[in-house]
């Protein structure tokens, strides 16, 4: 069974802890995190397909959390977790990015069925019996690329990849034999051609050459000044 990764930012421990707890024992993957800087950073290694975020956080606010989670993932559900009750906190709630709100003190049923739910409409292939997330597949050679799970699989090795990681892979795989100009890559996942940005690009072509390195009938070729050429196994 592939487990429903999800980022929980509470800065309560015992809230935290019996939240987390039911969640796991409903066969979820929990990643807590206790502070909204904090969260962040676990947001980019874990990949979550689902965020659950307390709204007062040390050092970081959910809401300002919220924010920067969808400028990087703009697909990624939020449930926001509040004592507050003023509708002025729902709407900066909705503007931040969330897609649900849910009051403390709440019951765990709810917020269960509210993570379902979400996850039925944000995440193709959804199903609850077994929290598995089908979604499109792609045959590289000897590995198999899930971008709606953001893994990448090579026999019995599931690598999870950075949402950026995802979509550059994807764009290359959906040119396969042909050029994918260098300024369109960065538009497309950057949203801008910068130096900057340039680099960066660079360092992810360089991340996705080492992950697919165990089929060396995959290859990403530069062609300077111009941009990259993928080729892959028929």
């Amino acid at each position: 069974m592939n487990d429903i990764r999800i980022l929980y930012v509470e800065d309560e421990p015992f809230l935290a802890r019996i939240v987390k707890e039911s969640l796991e024992s409903r066969s979820f993957e929990v990643h807590l995190s206790t502070d909204g800087m904090q969260g962040l950073k676990m947001f980019r290694e874990t990949n979550p397909h689902i965020c659950v975020l307390d709204v007062m956080l040390p050092h970081k606010d959910g809401l300002h959390l919220a924010r920067e989670i969808k400028q990087e993932s703009p697909q990624t559900p939020i449930i926001f977790l509040t004592a507050k009750t003023q509708t002025e906190d729902l709407i900066r709630g909705f503007k931040s990015g969330g897609n649900d709100y849910l009051r403390k003190p709440f019951s765990m049923e709810e917020l269960i069925v509210r993570i379902q739910n979400l996850l039925s409409i944000t995440s193709p292939g959804y199903r609850n019996g077994n929290h598995q997330i089908a979604g499109e597949k792609v045959i590289l050679g000897k590995y198999v690329f899930l971008p709606g799970r953001y893994e990448l699989h090579f026999g019995n090795e599931i690598r999870n990849l950075s949402h950026r990681e995802t979509q550059l892979l994807k764009l290359l795989t959906q040119n396969p034999d042909q050029a994918v100009l260098r300024r369109d890559i960065l538009l497309k996942i950057w949203g801008d051609d910068s130096f900057a940005n340039s680099r960066n690009l660079d360092v992810y072509i360089s991340r996705i050459r080492d992950y697919l390195a165990k089929d060396p009938s995959i290859r990403i070729q530069t062609l300077k000044g111009v941009g990259y050429h993928f080729q892959m196994p028929e």
